[in-house]
C-alpha cells in the first residue's frame, strides 16, 4: 500500500510539475531574452574590436582579448542556448539544427570587420 500511495503522489507530483512549466518557460525565456538584449551594445563592441566573434554554431566567441569578454561571452551563449533549446522544443528540430541555421542568419547580418567562422572552421572577417 505505501508503494502503490507513493506512485500516486509522484505521478500527481509530475503532473502539476508538467502543468506549471509551460509558464515557467516563459518568464524564464522572458528574462533570458532580456539578459540578451541588455549585453547587446557591449557585445556589438566586442565584435567591433575584434575581441569576439560568430562561430558556426550560434555562439560567441572570445578571439583576441579577455577582460569583459571574459565575462560576457560565457553568459550569452548560455543565454543564446537557452533559447535555442526552447526553439528546438516547440519546432521539433534540435538546439544543434537551431543555432547553426542562426549562426548563417547572424553572418549574413553582420557588421562589416566582425570576425564570422565559416561551415569549415576557419574564421574571416566580413
Amino acid at each position: 500500500m505505501k508503494i502503490s500511495f507513493f506512485r500516486l503522489l509522484l505521478v500527481a507530483s509530475a503532473l502539476l510539475l508538467a502543468g506549471a512549466l509551460p509558464a515557467l518557460r516563459a518568464e524564464d525565456l522572458a528574462a533570458v531574452k532580456s539578459r540578451i538584449h541588455a549585453r547587446l551594445s557591449t557585445l556589438d563592441s566586442l565584435k567591433a574590436s575584434g575581441a569576439v566573434g560568430e562561430n558556426n554554431r550560434g555562439l560567441v566567441e572570445v578571439r583576441d582579448g579577455g577582460g569583459e569578454a571574459a565575462t560576457v561571452v560565457p553568459a550569452e551563449n548560455a543565454d543564446r542556448e537557452a533559447v535555442y533549446a526552447e526553439i528546438a522544443r516547440k519546432t521539433g528540430s534540435t538546439p544543434d539544427a537551431v543555432a547553426r541555421a542562426r549562426a548563417h542568419k547572424v553572418a549574413s547580418e553582420s557588421a562589416p570587420g566582425v570576425w564570422l567562422q565559416k561551415d569549415d572552421g576557419s574564421w574571416a572577417k566580413k
